[in-house]
């Protein structure tokens, strides 16, 4: 039977002087062990949901649950939560505070009261497995945007959460930088962290989520794999989200038998990423 992380419960939530409801009863289940994507347009809600799973901001109806428990909003009850909910802001400068990496990482151990060798393991472990050893000392200010990414997600994943929310996290970085993220966000899956990923890069999306949830006016509109996600071609039209150009290319119905024997071919090493 499918665990559930994190459960939105008909969740209704607009901002203190807006005009409209950026969610507008929206029901979404987070499944356990599941790398997810949160597809859909600019305005629909993703990040507003993303601020609203962490407990940074509190619905003005409905339930969100965390393992079951309706979140409570109670100082302690918060500290716990965004221990184990860890959010990757899409730009890295809202989270980094420190003057250098080793000092930012180490920023919210810190404020656990851990002891000092808990705290410095904990640290060196992430610099190893992130591979930012060699730039811990390294002023923030002088890293490189795909380097910045990579240190806000060691700043989360230190405290070693059970579920990574990220926010656009390809957004501005080039091939190789996007690749290295991939890598280390295929790393943290591995390890045991569950992942939801918001994207407009509907090619990554095919390539990399075995989960998909699409949004639109603050609602869920379609959820599923990829493959059916993406066979719902005209829906996705009306949402103007369209298909991945991966997608396209392999199922093309004009293709010949042996063209679709080549396809077939290249959908295997594509998908291999």
């Amino acid at each position: 039977m499918q665990e559930y992380l994190l459960e939105f419960d008909r969740v209704h939530y607009t901002y203190p002087g807006a005009g409209e409801s950026s969610l507008n009863g929206l029901s979404l289940n987070i499944p356990a062990g599941k790398k997810c994507a949160l597809i859909g347009q600019n305005g629909c809600g993703k990040t507003t949901l993303f601020l609203l799973a962490n407990g940074l901001y509190k619905p003005n109806s409905g339930v969100i649950r965390w393992h079951g428990k309706p979140l409570r909003y109670d100082r302690k009850f918060l500290s716990s939560l965004r221990q184990e909910v860890g959010l990757i802001f899409q730009d890295p400068e809202q989270q980094l505070v420190a003057s250098t990496i080793e000092e930012d990482i180490s920023y919210g151990l810190c404020n656990l009261n851990l002891p000092e060798a808990e705290i410095q393991a904990r640290v060196e472990s992430i610099l190893q497995e992130l591979r930012l050893e060699e730039l811990a000392r390294r002023p923030v200010h002088h890293l490189s945007l795909g380097q910045k990414k990579r240190v806000s997600i060691a700043d989360v994943m230190v405290l070693r959460p059970k579920l990574l929310l990220l926010d656009e996290p390809t957004a501005y970085l080039d091939i190789k930088h996007t690749r290295q993220l991939i890598q280390t966000l295929e790393k943290i899956h591995h390890n045991g962290t569950t992942l939801l990923m918001s994207t407009h890069d509907l090619d990554l999306v095919y390539r990399w989520a075995d989960w998909i949830f699409v949004m639109d006016n603050g609602r869920l509109i379609l959820e599923g794999e990829p493959d059916y996600i993406f066979a719902q071609g005209e829906l996705l039209e009306q949402l103007d989200l369209g298909l991945p150009l991966i997608y396209q290319l392999l199922f093309d119905d004009s293709l010949s038998t042996e063209e679709k024997a080549v396809v077939a071919k290249l959908r295997e090493r594509i998908l291999k990423f």
